[in-house]
């Protein structure tokens, strides 16, 4: 992704990509594309590559980054060990708690957290973070109070894009490591 993506952001936008501390994430339709298959005893979904690298410079960064999802899953587990998640919720309630529990954890507040979602089970996160984020293909009820929406679709590289654009915003996207050493 080229900087004119970020560049093409309103100054109150680029200043919440700048403010992120902490980046979280539902799983199911943003890490993910929302498809499961499901067959004797065994659950496999599909992460992208590149939401994955993303995740890994962000944290790099000193981002914190930590996944909410209302549904347990094997696959999910392995991917964010896979990944060195730093938190990583897997069961129904409410969404708000965990972020909470995150929050309290890093000593961060609600001014610092992005969240992206697709799904009407996010609107209670949208409603308090500072940068709500809709993927490409989510709900229209998301979309309609999302801060941004992705060019991406979920499982699709939109988690990289908001990656990419946190760093961006915060001066550090040129400077990264890999960047430097051209891999």
């Amino acid at each position: 992704m080229s900087t004119a993506l970020y560049k093409s952001l309103t100054p109150e936008l680029q200043q919440k990509f700048r403010n992120v501390k902490v980046l979280l994430t539902d799983v199911d339709g943003v890490l993910t594309d929302g498809t499961i298959f499901m067959g004797n005893n065994v659950e496999l979904k599909q992460f992208n590559v590149l939401d994955g690298l993303g995740l890994g410079i962000i944290k790099e960064n000193g981002i914190h980054v930590g996944w909410i999802s209302n549904r347990y899953s094997p696959a999910t587990t392995a991917r964010a060990q896979d990944l060195g998640i730093e938190f990583l919720f897997q069961e129904k309630g409410n969404k708000l708690q965990f972020a909470e529990e995150i929050l309290s954890k890093t000593s961060l507040s609600w001014t610092d957290t992005c969240y992206i979602g697709d799904d009407i089970v996010d609107l209670c996160m949208f409603r308090h973070t500072q940068l709500a984020i809709s993927v490409a293909n989510a709900h229209p009820m998301v979309k309609e109070i999302s801060h941004y929406i992705t060019t991406k679709a979920g499982g699709k590289g939109a988690v990289r894009e908001v990656c990419e654009l946190i760093l961006q915003a915060q001066g550090k996207w040129d400077n990264i490591e890999i960047l430097r050493r051209g891999l």
